[in-house]
């Protein structure tokens, strides 16, 4: 049974990113407020901004105006985009090597700080500095089996700890001192202030892309074997029962209470709470999947669109309209932090 929880809006058409020129391929995206960047394979980094627009029968649509575009003087691929807006700036990660920029000229900083040697690279939501003018990114390190912890600031970067891995990682995810690593046959837990470490269950990156995301405080969301989408914490337990993906997804976000996963062919839907799948979006040549502070985005190579969702009470009263009262309770309780008073109590 099928429950409207999303609709696919178009954002950024292909013919504004490229034009009649066929070989340019969105490689990532970042998106921080109404900042859109996007990553290309020909080494361009666009920026645009996002206006939503709300028509008087409630339908949500975007429109997106380009503001520049900037090459970065290399013949890679642009891999991946973090804004950290405390400091106005994009890292950019091109050719095994992470640059800072600004956020609005995309100048990269005039004292040419860096981070040479990072296959990828993710950011912590959940900081231990303490200082807000400071981002912690932890990097993949071309060195092998090799994690390395930075403090980036506006200007300079500073290494902070390099740890090594039992095994090759491919993906990571990170909250405080908690690193959560897929590795060639495992996924584990490993804190990187003690190192200790705590293995969460098998896994072959070999046949399968692995899946590492933080959902929460202490709390990542993986692909685990036989198609599920499994949830652990840092103490290497499951609070939550997991929920039935495909075998082969592509990328995982959180919009509570669902979770929303990317294969080849769909965009699925499935509740947190009763680990149902409530929708199916048909979604061809998908490769990105990912959330900004709880905008869903979605990526073909040519075009970037967003899941809006629709308001929670209006899921209820659907639910209530078509006799699934079950679930529409489930749904209320469940969600009840994210709808206001007065409405939850009608």
């Amino acid at each position: 049974m099928s429950v409207k929880a999303f609709k696919l809006v178009s954002a950024v058409e292909r013919e504004m990113l490229m034009g009649d020129k066929n070989y340019i391929n969105i490689e990532c995206i970042e998106c921080c407020g109404k900042n859109l960047y996007i990553g290309t394979n020909d080494c361009f980094i666009y920026h645009f901004l996002l206006d939503e627009k709300v028509s008087t029968a409630g339908k949500i649509t975007f429109a997106a105006t380009k503001q520049l575009h900037k090459y970065l003087g290399l013949k890679k691929p642009v891999s991946e985009l973090k804004a950290a807006s405390a400091l106005t700036r994009l890292l950019v990660l091109c050719d095994n090597t992470i640059t800072l920029v600004n956020m609005i000229n995309l100048e990269p900083v005039p004292t040419g700080a860096r981070i040479k040697g990072a296959v990828t690279f993710t950011l912590n939501e959940n900081p231990v500095s303490g200082d807000p003018f400071c981002v912690e990114v932890c990097i993949i390190s071309v060195k092998r089996r090799t994690i390395q912890m930075f403090m980036v600031f506006e200007d300079r970067v500073q290494i902070v700890k390099e740890v090594f891995t039992p095994e090759q990682p491919c993906a990571v995810a990170v909250d405080g001192y908690y690193l959560c690593l897929a590795l060639t046959t495992q996924y584990i837990i490993l804190n990187y202030n003690t190192g200790v470490s705590q293995d969460l269950f098998p896994y072959c990156s070999d046949e399968k892309r692995p899946i590492v995301k933080r959902i929460g405080r202490q709390e990542f969301l993986l692909a685990g074997p036989g198609g599920l989408g499994m949830f652990a914490t840092v103490d290497g337990i499951s609070q939550r029962a997991p929920v039935h993906w495909s075998e082969n997804v592509i990328g995982a976000a959180l919009c509570f209470p669902y979770v929303v996963a990317l294969d080849d062919e769909f965009i699925t839907v499935h509740s947190m709470l009763d680990q149902q799948q409530k929708q199916t979006l048909p979604f061809k040549e998908g490769h990105i999947l990912q959330d900004f502070e709880g905008k869903v985005i979605v990526a073909t190579n040519k075009g970037v669109y967003i899941l809006v969702p629709l308001p929670l009470e209006k899921q209820i009263q659907d639910l209530l309209a078509s006799h699934r009262v079950e679930e529409a309770l489930v749904l209320a309780k469940g969600a009840r932090r994210n709808i206001p008073k007065e409405k939850f109590q009608v």
